[in-house]
Formats: C-alpha cells, structure tokens, sequence
C-alpha cells in the first residue's frame, strides 16, 4: 500500500492490475477501510482488464484524521447548523479526484458502497469529466424522505458506541454486521470475528466515523444535481437493506437520467461473498457497463 496527497489530505491506498488498463476507483461507505473491499474482489476485477484503486476515505484507515476539529454538534447538524461539521461529502469526492490526479489518471469507472456510493454520486456531479461510469451500491440521494434505516438498526449502528477496549469493539461490530447483513447469504460469526478484528488491528477511528456522519447529515440533498450526470449508471440495492432502504437505490436510479436499476433478493446492507463468487463481475464486454454480479 502506498499513500498519496490529494485534496489536502493524506490518503493510503492500493492498487492492483496494469496502470495502462481502464481505471476503476472502489469507494468504501461510513467508518470503513478500503481492506473492506476484499482483495480477491480487487484481483478478480484487474483479471477482467482494470486498473484496480481502493483507498482509505479521510478519518477512515490509514488516511488523514481530522483529529484538530472539535466535537461535532450533532444536536445542531440536524437543523441545518454546518458549524461544527469539518467537511462535507463534496470534499470526499474532492479527494477521489485528487488521488486520481496523483496516480496520472485522467478518468475511471466508479463504484461507490454505502456512503462510497453518495461520495461517487456526488464526484460524478462536481467532476464529470473525471467519470466513464458510475454504479452505486446500496446507498442513497441525501433526500431524507428515502432510504430511511430501520429504527432498531440506526439505534445500534449510528448511535451507540461500544467501550473503548479490542474485545468490545469487536463484540458491537460483529453484531452491526448481523443486524446489517444479507438474510439469504449468512456469514457465520467466526468470520464476521476474524474480520472486525482485523480492522481494530489496522485502525480503529471511532470520532472519524462520526465526523463522516456528520458530513452525510450535513451534506445537501443531490437528487436534482443528479439529473445533470450523463455517464452509465448502475444502481444495485439489496431488497432487505435495513440500513438504507431500498427506497434509497430506487431514487438514485430515479434521479440519474437513463440510469439502471438492479434490486437484489435476500441481500442486505453488505457485499454478499456468493454474489460475486457465483455470477460475472462484469456483465458484459462493454467497458462502461459494470456490475457486481
């Protein structure tokens, strides 16, 4: 892995496949690192003749903190008060771009998880000509009217917090990754284990994670800036998301002009192993045309 400066910020990340291949940017969603995109994923994707980037989002991983930014205020982020909020989802997509100009790549596909998928959104609307394609995953317009989180989900993962010790971290991500996960394709608690802690071990950023929200909260509504992307659009939601719902995909794929929507049975709010193992990363020979499954 290898760390660029982008936007102001520091951002670790990893590549894989030939830089002469079609780039392909993966964006990860809230509080999550770029190793969340499964290695063997990215390999699979650069066997299909991309050139593979994932990278830690700001406060996330391995990438700049914003440490220096005192408490967010989230009491006043909901009626609209910015004051405490250190950046918005605009500069996400800002440093996306920016870490494409540090790797000399003019353009890529984009695929966006979860808050990746806003991020990827809103760099297609703030840098078009930065984008050859947009799919976003399982994630939403900012219309506060769609994509609304079950109620005893959002109480679990937006606003408890476990005790700051490895055993416990683990112990609450495990069962976020329960509640959030796909009915029909089960992960099995040893390895929702195993992979919590792997990401305490490489990083564990609690006040970054909710600075991200924040800057999700506070970050304006894009369903009309949405109508100005011209790229190929996929959207692909899980049907039983309980994090964002599936409303959330339908207005995206609704906002975006001409684009795709892909609605998956029995998926969740995660990136169903099977999924990809089962079906063609790549749907078809076009280029421009992506898909998960």
């Amino acid at each position: 892995m290898a760390r660029a400066r982008a936007n102001g910020t520091e951002l670790e990340y990893d590549t894989f496949g030939d830089p002469a291949d079609p780039a392909l940017l993966l964006v990860m969603g809230l509080g999550m690192q770029m190793t969340a995109w499964q290695e063997s994923f990215c390999t699979a994707l650069a066997g299909r003749g991309l050139f593979v980037v994932r990278h830690d989002n700001r406060d996330a991983g391995l990438s700049t903190a914003f440490d220096d930014a005192p408490p967010v205020d989230f009491s006043a982020v909901r009626p609209g008060d910015r004051s405490t909020v250190p950046y918005l989802l605009e500069d996400m997509a800002a440093d996306s771009a920016g870490l494409l100009d540090a790797l000399g790549v003019p353009a890529a596909h984009v695929v966006g998880a979860s808050m990746g998928g806003m991020i990827c959104q809103q760099l297609a609307v703030d840098h078009p000509s930065r984008v050859l394609s947009l799919c976003s995953i399982m994630s939403t317009t900012g219309d506060p009217s769609v994509g609304r989180a079950d109620p005893e989900v959002a109480s679990h993962v937006l606003f408890s917090a476990p005790a700051p010790d490895r055993e416990a971290v683990i112990d609450w991500n495990v069962r976020t990754l329960e509640l959030i996960g796909s009915p029909r394709y089960p992960v099995g608690e040893e390895a929702l284990r195993r992979t919590t802690a792997d990401a305490f071990d490489r990083s564990y950023r609690p006040a970054g994670t909710a600075r991200q929200l924040a800057a999700i909260i506070a970050s304006p509504d894009r369903t009309g800036a949405l109508g100005s992307v011209t790229v190929p659009t996929l959207v692909i939601h899980g049907e039983e998301d309980p994090l964002i719902h599936v409303s959330g995909g339908e207005a995206t794929a609704a906002a975006v002009p001409g684009a795709e929507l892909l609605l998956l049975p029995g998926m969740g709010h995660d990136l169903p192993a099977q999924l990809e193992e089962t079906q063609s990363l790549l749907n078809n020979t076009e280029p421009t045309r992506l898909e998960i499954i």
